[in-house]
């Protein structure tokens, strides 16, 4: 999903700056954050606390190739 999407499905669709800002403050690895990307595609903002990179986790879980 793309940050404009997480903030069009919580009922904010103009909220995808938000979004970003949110996310990059996300202590919490049972959510996803990895996931989100922006609206180009492009995989951004990702903060990793010390942990493998955002292309790492998604290529582990078959999202890229």
């Amino acid at each position: 999903m793309t940050y404009g999407q997480v903030a069009a499905a919580a009922g904010r669709p103009g909220a995808a700056r938000a979004v970003g800002t949110i996310m990059s403050h996300n202590d919490d690895k049972s959510v996803p954050c990895h996931r989100v990307v922006r609206a180009d595609g492009k995989a951004s903002g990702y903060n990793g606390i010390n942990g493998p990179s955002r292309e790492v986790l998604l290529r582990e879980e078959g999202a890229i190739v």
